[in-house]
């Protein structure tokens, strides 16, 4: 019995936690982005130039793209009631969203046949597009313009740029936008400091599976919110 009180606070903090925009918002946009075209943008480019330069064109563009993303989701929030006849559309849109990318990203693990031909795939992806876009690795400004043009172009209409609009128009903007930008953050530094040693251990698999169960206890928090 002494024990039952802290049991029931500790599910209540976890599941304050797990409703939180900004735990939705690091834990999902980390684990989609881990194995990304970006990651492996970021992973090669610190390979040959400037780790810091590289960290700070990538994880710059990254924030700014989840800026964007927000005030996309935010356009959804400001919908005014009577053109929606009083229904939440941005929470509708949100839980369409994330129950679409969580089953989506289950069923694609669970088809997976080869584990890590995809991410090998998103690697040689990456590397067709440095060699493409001959950008200068001698370091400076020019450096980190090159990275961030590269990383915004790669991340648009990418799943974690979707989710992230889904995210900041359900839940609170400055919590999404800290949150993601954390969770690009650390898997950008994860990249800079060893993006392909890393990508050896990656299994598609589990980040498809963790991804896709993220996305529907997502939608399941938003969707109780309603009621």
């Amino acid at each position: 019995m002494v024990l039952l009180p802290g049991a029931a606070h500790a599910a209540v903090s976890a599941a304050s936690f797990a409703d939180s925009s900004f735990a939705q918002a690091s834990s999902l946009i980390f684990v989609s982005e881990l194995g990304d075209k970006t990651f492996f943008i970021a992973a090669l480019l610190a390979a040959r130039a400037s780790k810091l330069l590289t960290f700070a064109g990538c994880a710059g563009a990254l924030a700014f793209m989840t800026v964007i993303s927000v005030a996309i989701g935010q356009i959804f929030h400001a919908v005014p009631p009577s053109l929606t006849r009083g229904l939440p559309l941005d929470d509708y849109v949100a839980i369409a969203s994330f129950l679409y990318f969580g089953v989506k990203s289950i069923l694609d693990a669970l088809n997976i046949e080869d584990d890590g031909a995809g991410i090998a795939e998103e690697r040689e992806d990456a590397e067709k597009t440095l060699e493409e876009s001959g950008i200068d690795v001698t370091g400076g400004w020019p450096l980190v313009i090159e990275a961030s043009t590269l990383t915004i172009a790669a991340e648009i209409g990418d799943r974690s740029q979707i989710a992230t609009i889904a995210l900041g128009a359900a839940g609170n903007p400055i919590g999404v936008a800290l949150g993601g930008t954390l969770g690009h953050c650390v898997a950008t530094g994860m990249a800079v400091l060893g993006g392909s040693f890393i990508s050896k251990y990656l299994s598609e698999r589990v980040i498809g599976l963790v991804g896709g169960v993220l996305f529907l206890i997502f939608a399941a928090t938003t969707a109780f919110g309603l009621f």
